[in-house]
């Protein structure tokens, strides 16, 4: 069945990428629903493999290679939402094929796994949604720099050559808000898993994680709510991006300074 899929999922990624590529070709709109299905086809084969991939026998797997194919396939899930009301045929041919080489790499690698008895199932669970979650909240964080070096270009009537190939901003920006709803959500699910399977969140290590954590999910929802009450866009819902993402890598990577460096000469 795994392998049945595995091999499933390749096909119809590269399917959905010949149909992308070969509209792009005669520089026309693809026949949409069947682009659609393709991807959506795609996602649900790539879906099952990834069940076994990330889910051994031997234990649970948290390697580069598996969660890359974890991320594309968010991504292509994402896109395929986003699509059914706007063009993003070349994304499409951008991370379509990008699926099918992350879902082949994973499968065809043995990479690190955590034994059963060394996690509980719940850890596991609240480690698989953070590392997609950070994931699509950093390639919404570059979206929004892409973004603003956009709308600059366009204030001083230079426009990039690049850009012809991509959607319109408009289309862009709605990617960086599918982005950040998506990343968004993961993270909501990473920190109640959290709370409820991890038990030292407190504790004077983990405690500054949880507390800037916290800080960065309240940031992006301020922004989300501000978008879709205010009509938050451009310059402002970039700077918010970026508050937002540095305090979450500050969760993460400063957490290891407070408890490594300032505390232990404290």
């Amino acid at each position: 069945m795994a392998a049945y899929a595995h091999w499933t999922a390749i096909a119809l990624y590269l399917a959905t990428t010949a149909v992308a590529a070969t509209a792009l070709a005669h520089k026309r709109q693809p026949d949409n629903r069947l682009l659609l299905a393709l991807l959506a086809a795609a996602l649900t084969a790539h879906a099952i493999s990834l069940v076994h991939t990330l889910f051994s026998p031997l234990g649970y797997r948290f390697d580069l290679l598996a969660m890359l194919s974890l991320v594309t396939w968010v991504v292509n899930l994402l896109l395929l939402m986003l699509a059914a009301k706007r063009p993003l045929t070349l994304l499409i041919l951008i991370f379509a094929p990008i699926g099918a080489i992350t879902e082949f790499a994973a499968s065809h690698t043995w990479g690190t796994v955590t034994p059963h008895g060394q996690l509980s199932k719940g850890i596991a669970v609240h480690a698989l949604l953070s590392i997609p979650a950070y994931s699509l909240l950093t390639l919404a964080t570059l979206q929004a720099i892409y973004l603003y070096y956009m709308n600059q270009q366009l204030h001083k009537h230079r426009p990039v050559g690049a850009a012809r190939l991509l959607p319109p901003l408009q289309s862009m920006e709605s990617l960086l808000f599918g982005l950040i709803t998506l990343g968004q959500l993961l993270l909501t699910a990473s920190l109640v898993t959290g709370f409820v399977f991890v038990g030292n969140l407190f504790e004077q290590g983990p405690m500054h994680k949880t507390l800037l954590s916290i800080i960065a999910w309240v940031l992006y929802s301020i922004l989300l709510w501000g978008h879709w009450q205010w009509g938050w866009r451009g310059n402002t819902a970039v700077r918010w991006t970026l508050c937002a993402f540095a305090t979450l890598m500050l969760a993460y990577f400063g957490s290891k300074l407070v408890t490594e460096v300032i505390l232990q000469r404290g």
